[in-house]
């Protein structure tokens, strides 16, 4: 355990209250997001009680497949801000997860288990694989190695007796709920997971599944003519009815896994117009009102205040994929900034409540904090505002210039041109202490300096 010192001016200015945000100035922006990572951490409290059953994942009601998504937000702002203060604790997170196999099939979380769950942890295993992200643990394999055996895990349930294929939503039979149901998000996952592991490894066969899952999504209905993504068919009535009910993530997950291959591709003309095309789609989820332009908004629940606990922060999923979006496809950076800037101005008026004026809420567009605080709330501000900084960060390393990283004497992974290269050397990055959060950080602004506990 180490003590840190830490002069409380020093640590008061590190704490700007979102609604100041300056889009066109990267140190406010920076400020805002590391605010608003430290609100999105002070849900968790794992690193401090070390036990299996609190280990990576956050308190209920939020269910283990939040946390996997958690973590990648994290990882967004480690890369986007060069801030590898909590570096260690997601590590420590993502390998508590791994299971026996390495493929994260979590026994003590099979109860909630689903392939949509297991590819959320996917999502921030590849982020941390394509980053040189740091795995300083001998006993656990790589993370492109995780990453495989995932996909190993999931390719086999890929299910061809009922509706010509797909997965369905859950994975045991134990638990009757989704296990007829197949759904976007469960094969999405496994589209945008195989796209890609596709450009990661060069290895054709992820290639193959990728446009496989692409095509019989297509065919199913889950992808409309005009690039809409809708929830899923029942292979109880052969999926012959697609339920309509559509959500932003699901559209982020399918946006990524396209405009990954039209990367790997060389610019491949297909899969520069789905993407193009699922750009398009992500309109309904924005401009809720003629006065809220360009703001987003969970348009299947938020305006008739329905939003469930993980439907709070699937906007945030669909900013982190937006984001992503541009640096593999340079031409969506113009739409992507129209809708996302506006958005992030939005989303650091929205995080203005509680005692110090940083927490955040649910609807963007009312022009300040709504009272429906959460984690789902401040993960989806952090995704959105941390983004604004992504033209300055590395692009995801693909195959042969993704190491296997200690973590030692490692520079930060960003980059000042706001043109990065597409194919990017490959990097190390540094790795930090942990650090243990906890509520009462705000009130030690009071004393001339802090104390900040955390494991060494």
């Amino acid at each position: 355990m180490y003590m840190k010192s830490v002069h409380a001016a020093a640590l008061a200015a590190a704490f700007t209250p979102p609604k100041n945000i300056n889009i066109n100035d990267p140190a406010s922006i920076r400020s805002v997001a590391s605010t608003l990572a430290y609100g999105t951490m002070s849900w968790y409290s794992g690193n401090v009680t070390n036990t299996p059953e609190t280990l990576a994942v956050f308190p209920p009601p939020h269910y283990w497949w939040q946390a996997g998504a958690a973590w990648g937000a994290m990882l967004d702002y480690s890369h986007y801000t060069g801030d590898s203060s909590y570096d260690e604790v997601i590590t420590q997170a993502l390998v508590s997860q791994v299971g026996p196999k390495f493929d994260f099939m979590m026994p003590l979380h099979y109860g909630s288990e689903g392939n949509d769950d297991q590819a959320f942890w996917s999502f921030s295993i590849l982020d941390a694989a394509e980053r040189n992200f740091p795995q300083p643990d001998d006993s656990i394999p790589p993370w492109l190695d995780i990453a495989e055996n995932i996909w190993n895990s999931m390719v086999v349930r890929w299910n061809e007796s009922s509706c010509g294929g797909g997965l369905a939503w859950q994975i045991f039979e134990s638990n009757p709920n989704g296990m007829h149901y197949k759904n976007s998000v469960s094969n999405g996952g496994f589209f945008q997971m195989s796209a890609r592991l596709a450009r990661a490894t060069g290895n054709a066969t992820y290639l193959d599944w990728a446009q496989k899952v692409w095509d019989w999504s297509e065919k199913i209905g889950f992808v409309d003519e005009n690039f809409n993504v809708y929830d899923g068919v029942d292979s109880n009535d052969g999926c012959s009815t697609v339920n309509k009910l559509s959500f932003s993530y699901a559209q982020g997950i399918y946006l990524y896994g396209a405009v990954i291959l039209y990367n790997h591709t060389n610019g491949d003309k297909t899969w520069g117009d789905r993407t193009s095309g699922l750009l398009k789609g992500v309109d309904s989820y924005f401009s809720p009102y003629p006065n809220a332009t360009n703001i987003m908004f969970e348009h299947a629940c938020e305006p008739y205040e329905v939003c469930n606990v993980d439907m709070k922060s699937f906007k945030g999923y669909l900013a982190r994929f937006m984001w992503a979006t541009t640096r593999m496809m340079p031409s969506t950076l113009p739409r992507v900034q129209t809708l996302l800037n506006a958005s992030a101005i939005a989303a650091a008026q929205a995080c203005s409540g509680g005692q110090n004026g940083t927490v955040c809420g649910q609807k963007w567009y009312v022009g300040g904090f709504d009272g429906v605080s959460g984690l789902g709330q401040q993960m989806t501000a952090l995704e959105t505002v941390q983004g604004l900084l992504a033209q300055e960060a590395l692009p995801p390393f693909k195959v042969g210039e993704i190491k296997h990283v200690k973590g030692v004497d490692n520079p930060p992974a960003t980059t000042n041109s706001a043109t990065a290269s597409p194919t990017p050397t490959a990097t190390k990055r540094s790795n930090s202490a942990g650090v243990i959060f906890v509520e009462w950080r705000w009130a030690m602004l009071a004393l001339g300096s802090v104390l900040i506990l955390g494991f060494a």
